[in-house]
């Protein structure tokens, strides 16, 4: 892991920067925020620079998928971003562990359905799931856009970074959700899969879901997981942003800079534009 304070420095680091959105197109942002400190960099010390990040004008993500977003998070992040709402609920049950939630402009979208289950045997409660280390749940939303009636979902989880039975269970347990409830929808997944794109989970969920960093007309992509070391954005890609449907995907960015020259994460964030067909 990094040392105290170098997950800050984003000057060492290729520069790709959000990109304002073009009219026409749904913004899918994934973002891993890090749980608790990063070696002696307090939580409570990158909440700001989350907020601002998502605050730009040029950000303007139509939904966002979280990972590692402890009660703390999720309420730094609805005080701080009043323009989302979200849906989801903790791995340990109602407001308590991680979320993977999906953040949503709360003015643009109604919220059709939703939910949250766990990647388990026992998916309707808080179970661990096959070897998994931890907890690990998917929650979605299915959105309407309330001026166009467009539809779509958001389907957003993290999966095992241990348990390999886990992962790929894991995986084949989303895409058989996405694929049994949705097949008939469009959908994004956004995830930390915890797993590089020679991986069995990835060619899992790729089967039929397309990731969007390859069909983007435009893709300026880079390893996702930099852990605080410019080497690792050649490589260590472990976030994603698939789809399913009739999208036309535009644009896609590993985000790699930083917010007043410093990180909120060990991880970038991601996002594809996107148009429905």
């Amino acid at each position: 892991m990094c040392k105290k304070g170098d997950c800050y420095n984003a000057e060492e680091f290729v520069q790709i920067p959000l990109e304002p959105k073009e009219n026409g197109v749904i913004r899918v942002m994934s973002f891993n925020l890090r749980c608790g400190d990063v070696n002696g960099v307090e939580m409570e010390d990158r909440c700001d620079l989350a907020v601002k990040f998502l605050l730009q004008p040029q950000a303007q993500a139509d939904t966002i998928g979280v990972q590692e977003a402890t009660p703390e998070w999720m309420k730094v992040l609805s005080d701080g971003l009043p323009q989302y709402d979200y849906v989801g609920i903790g791995r340990d049950g109602g407001n308590k562990g991680e979320y993977s939630a999906v953040f949503y402009l709360k003015d643009k979208y109604t919220v059709l359905d939703s939910d949250t289950f766990w990647l388990s045997e026992t998916p309707d409660v808080s179970s661990f799931g096959w070897d998994a280390d931890c907890k690990r749940v998917c929650s979605y939303a299915l959105l309407e856009d309330k001026q166009t009636g467009t539809r779509f979902v958001h389907v957003n989880s993290h999966f095992d970074h241990i348990g390999a039975v886990a992962q790929k269970n894991e995986a084949e347990m989303v895409f058989a959700f996405i694929r049994e409830k949705f097949s008939d929808m469009p959908a994004v997944f956004t995830a930390d899969m915890n797993v590089l794109p020679d991986s069995e989970p990835y060619r899992i969920m790729t089967a039929s879901l397309k990731d969007a960093s390859l069909t983007s007309a435009d893709s300026v992509k880079y390893g996702t997981f930099h852990n605080c070391k410019p080497q690792n954005m050649k490589e260590h890609t472990i976030d994603y942003v698939l789809y399913t449907g009739d999208w036309n995907p535009v644009h896609y960015r590993t985000v790699t800079v930083g917010v007043d020259g410093r990180y909120v994460s060990d991880h970038f964030p991601i996002y594809a534009d996107m148009k429905l067909k």
